[in-house]
């Protein structure tokens, strides 16, 4: 009774991060039964509304514990504490991180260089210096990345799997959803292109994918909140595939980015084409 209380009255549980929050550890894990698929919860417009502009507009900090409050799936409390608190340890690096490098850019260091070919960072005395910035360089771009997004995408994911219904009828998503999908899927997009997390996002996005046939073969399909996250990683991926070819063959970008994994950063980019021409 007070699950299907919180459903009616989705503000009750206070504003979008303490709904979020609150809604996490209302996920339950296993299979979704018969009666679970058959309560089909209307798309959440509030939920992604505030997720959408939180996203853009804090972008630390995002109010992922809001997620799972209407999902019928419940987690363990141990798995979903330590994945706040893995997140919040990773965005407090990345953000401490973020910060000098944002001081740096102010001073001249350029995006597109390396550490170590920066012009600002290589004649600093003595040397031990530059393995200082290198090592800062590290904990933000990839421990700080690894413990905030891991934690991130496996929450989405979560709440996406109690996504589900029986009634095809239901599987579609209203006009609000489909306004704020161009806005969630550019956001990804600055998300896996920034924080270079192209692997970690596509292992989720076929994950999401996957579960969509397994579900299917059950009769059961995406309900409006599923679509709604399923078609913003689709136009992630789109969005970052059309990136990726557009800047292909730039010589000073595959020097910073090499390997087969080339997904330029969008600040590397800016400092390259857009701030030396000023």
């Amino acid at each position: 009774m007070e699950a299907t209380r919180r459903r009616q009255h989705p503000g009750a549980a206070g504003g979008p991060g303490a709904q979020l929050g609150a809604s996490f550890l209302q996920a339950r894990h296993g299979s979704v039964s018969a009666d679970e698929a058959a309560r089909t919860a209307p798309f959440h417009l509030d939920l992604w509304f505030y997720f959408t502009l939180q996203n853009w507009v804090l972008d630390f900090g995002r109010p992922i514990a809001m997620l799972i409050e209407r999902s019928p799936r419940t987690l363990p409390r141990s798995i979903t504490y330590v994945s706040i608190i893995i997140f919040i340890m990773g965005a407090s690096i990345h953000l401490v991180g973020d910060s000098v490098n944002h001081r740096l850019l102010f001073s001249g260091y350029q995006h597109h260089l390396s550490v170590r070919e920066n012009p600002i960072i290589k004649n600093l005395k003595p040397e031990t210096l530059i393995d200082s910035f290198e090592l800062l360089y590290y904990y933000d771009e990839y421990l700080g990345h690894c413990m905030w997004y891991i934690p991130f995408f496996l929450i989405l994911f979560m709440y996406f799997s109690g996504c589900f219904t029986a009634s095809k009828a239901e599987s579609l998503m209203p006009g609000p959803a489909l306004l704020l999908v161009a806005p969630s899927g550019l956001y990804y997009w600055y998300l896996v292109t920034e924080g270079q997390i192209f692997i970690l996002f596509i292992f989720t996005f076929f994950a999401m994918l996957a579960l969509v046939l397994h579900q299917k073969r059950k009769r059961l399909f995406l309900d409006s909140n599923g679509l709604f996250l399923f078609s913003s990683f689709s136009l992630t991926l789109l969005l970052v595939a059309l990136w990726v070819a557009w800047l292909w063959n730039d010589p000073v970008l595959r020097k910073k980015y090499p390997g087969v994994i080339y997904v330029p950063e969008p600040w590397a980019f800016y400092t390259l084409h857009v701030s030396s021409r000023h």
